[in-house]
C-alpha cells in the first residue's frame, strides 16, 4: 500500500449508526448542516428522524436495521450509496448500556454488550473501509467510546470493556491504514441520555458535582469535536478525544 500525500478531503458522505435518538440523531443534524450526505440506521425510527428525512430527502438515508445483522449491513451500505453517492466517513455511535454490577451480570449479557458494542462494529467498520477503499480510496472514521474506558465506574464492567476495545482497535487501525483513513476516537463523559439514566438521579447529579466545569456534558458539546474530526484538516489520528468537563482529571 503506497502511502498517500496531502490531506484527506472533507467528509462528503457519512454513515453514522444509532443516528434516529440521543448523540447519534445530534451527529445527524450537525453533519447535514455542515452539507454532506448522511446514512444512518437504528433498530427503531423515530418522529425525529422521520422529520429529517422529510426536510432532506436528497441528503439523508434511514433504515430501521440491527447493528449486529451483518448481512443487513452489508445491505445498507449498498442501498445508502446508491440512493446517495460513495460514502466515505464512518461514525460508530450505536451501542447498549450496562446498569448492574460485574457479579451479577449474566454470561449471556456480557456476550449481548460485547457483540453489539465491540464485534458488530469492528465489523462495520471492515466492511465500510472495503467500499470506501474500493469507491473512493480515502476517508475518515470516528468512534464514540466512553470515559469509562479510562476511568472506573461500578456497574459498568463490560460495557467498559467494549469501549477500552474500540479505542485500542481505533489506535490499530489508524496504524494499518497509512494515512488513507484518518481514524479517532471521542470519548464522552456521562451525558443526559437513555444509556446514562440506569446510573440514577443521584449519582448523575454527584458526577455532576464532581465535574470541574460544573456541568455534564452535553450531545451539543461533542458534536462539535466530531464535526472537526469529519470535515477539518486536524492531521490528528490515532487519538483518543475525551469530553467530560474536565472530570477524569
Amino acid at each position: 500500500m503506497s502511502d498517500p500525500t496531502g490531506p484527506i478531503p472533507a467528509a462528503q458522505c457519512v454513515l453514522i449508526t444509532g443516528g434516529t435518538k440521543g448523540l447519534g440523531l445530534e451527529l445527524v443534524r450537525d453533519t447535514l448542516a455542515q452539507g454532506a450526505k448522511v446514512a444512518t440506521f437504528s433498530r427503531s425510527l423515530t418522529p425525529e428522524i422521520e422529520a429529517l428525512r422529510k426536510e432532506h430527502p436528497d441528503r439523508l438515508f434511514v433504515a430501521s436495521l440491527d447493528i449486529n445483522d451483518e448481512a443487513g449491513a452489508k445491505t445498507f451500505l449498498k442501498d445508502a450509496s446508491a440512493a446517495l453517492g460513495p460514502i466515505d466517513s464512518l461514525v460508530n455511535n450505536a451501542a447498549i448500556g450496562q446498569d448492574s454490577m460485574h457479579l451479577h451480570t449474566s454470561p449471556e449479557r456480557i456476550a449481548q454488550i460485547v457483540q453489539t458494542n465491540l464485534t458488530a462494529p469492528l465489523i462495520l467498520t471492515r466492511a465500510f473501509i472495503r467500499h470506501a477503499m474500493a469507491k473512493v480510496g480515502r476517508g475518515r472514521i470516528v468512534m464514540v467510546t466512553s470515559i469509562c474506558a479510562q476511568r472506573g465506574y461500578s456497574g459498568l464492567v463490560a460495557y467498559s470493556a467494549t469501549k477500552g476495545g474500540l479505542d485500542s482497535a481505533m489506535r490499530t487501525l489508524a496504524r494499518e491504514m497509512h494515512g488513507r483513513f484518518m481514524v479517532n476516537s471521542v470519548a464522552p463523559g456521562f451525558f443526559d441520555s437513555e444509556m446514562s439514566s440506569v446510573l440514577g438521579t443521584e449519582q448523575l447529579s454527584t458526577i455532576a458535582r464532581r465535574t470541574p466545569s460544573g456541568r455534564m456534558v452535553t450531545p451539543t458539546n461533542i458534536a462539535p469535536v466530531v464535526r472537526s474530526l469529519l470535515f477539518d484538516d486536524t492531521n490528528m489520528n490515532g487519538q483518543v478525544v475525551v469530553i467530560d468537563g474536565g472530570g477524569s482529571i
